[in-house]
């Protein structure tokens, strides 16, 4: 229970140093969402209406350890304002549309990457200098060096345009109703075939490469010998000695990778045009929408921040030596 208290501790600390950051960089930057929605407005609003929008968007005339204060309570309470572009649309309502697209989005592509590429590490650690090492390898190697941008271009070129295999983008077909029918469901499954294996080939070279190194490194060890003199079946060396310890890296190499899952997902969500977190933080971007850039930054590092929280209560779980560190 230290342990765990400790590591939230220190989560929450990280956390209120990023949201500090969140709210200090739009109020140091030259203009304000009341500017912008000024100049969209081409005249249309009295200046007057500047004031009123000023403090709608939290550009309080006050001190800035109050706004800050103020700032920090709404957070901490889900209120992230109102959006410029989707006005008067709460950020809070366009983050929880959007939020669940990209955890399906990124968590099925990370699923099937960090499963296929630890499978492939432990057979080409395990066969080192074979053929399918010879291989797998060097096609991993090459596969994490590819942008996103390009995997997600080529895939909609190739399968969407070329053949006309998949659908374009979107999430599901326009013409059906939200539901959880089997039309629906299908549809959605059907749309997502193509970002999901696009973000799944970035990845799986890093889980691969990753995986393969530290099974090399354990199969080195004496208790590895030691099993294999006692005419343990080859199965078991690999995957209840060798692969069980060699999961501890692999498990921290999967959450500091989130970072790159997100990002890597907003190229995606923009070239499909996946209904995503990322999509959305690309349109406020384009508008200048501060209010929806800080609720999108803040979720995904509190996205980040449980991942790896959740990454360091699984790695003392493997490893109850952990606890005394």
């Amino acid at each position: 229970m230290r342990f765990v208290l400790r590591r939230l501790a220190f989560y929450l600390v990280a956390f209120l140093v990023a949201a500090t950051f969140n709210f200090l960089i739009p109020r140091l930057m030259p203009g304000n969402p009341a500017d912008v929605m000024l100049a969209q407005a081409q005249g249309t609003l009295p200046p007057e209406a500047r004031e009123a929008l000023m403090e709608t968007f939290g550009f309080i005339n006050e001190p800035l350890y109050l706004q800050y204060l103020k700032y920090l309570g709404s957070i901490f309470t889900w209120d992230f304002g109102l959006s410029v572009k989707y006005y008067p649309t709460p950020v809070y309502d366009l983050l929880a549309r959007a939020l669940p697209w990209t955890l399906f989005l990124t968590g099925t592509a990370t699923l099937v990457a960090y499963a296929l590429g630890t499978l492939l590490g432990i057979r080409a650690a395990w066969r080192r200098g074979s053929r399918f090492d010879s291989v797998v390898s060097p096609l991993a190697l090459a596969l994490q060096s590819i942008p996103p941008v390009v995997v997600a271009i080529t895939a909609l070129f190739v399968f969407a345009i070329t053949l006309n295999w998949l659908p374009a983008g979107y999430a599901f077909d326009p013409s059906l109703e939200p539901s959880l029918s089997g039309s629906f469901l299908s549809s959605v499954f059907f749309h997502a075939l193509m970002p999901v294996l696009s973000l799944s080939i970035v990845l799986v070279g890093g889980y691969l490469i990753t995986m393969r190194n530290n099974m090399i490194g354990q199969l080195g060890e004496d208790y590895v010998h030691l099993a294999e003199a006692k005419g343990l079946s080859d199965a078991r060396v690999r995957y209840n000695y060798a692969a069980r310890n060699a999961f501890l890296p692999s498990i921290t190499a999967l959450a500091i990778s989130l970072g790159s899952v997100f990002g890597g997902s907003l190229i995606t969500e923009v070239v499909f045009n996946y209904p995503g977190l990322g999509n959305l933080l690309y349109m406020g971007v384009i508008a200048r929408d501060f209010p929806l850039i800080q609720g999108q930054l803040l979720i995904m590092t509190l996205a980040m921040l449980s991942a790896n929280f959740a990454v360091d209560i699984a790695c003392v779980a493997l490893d109850p030596r952990l606890r005394r560190a």
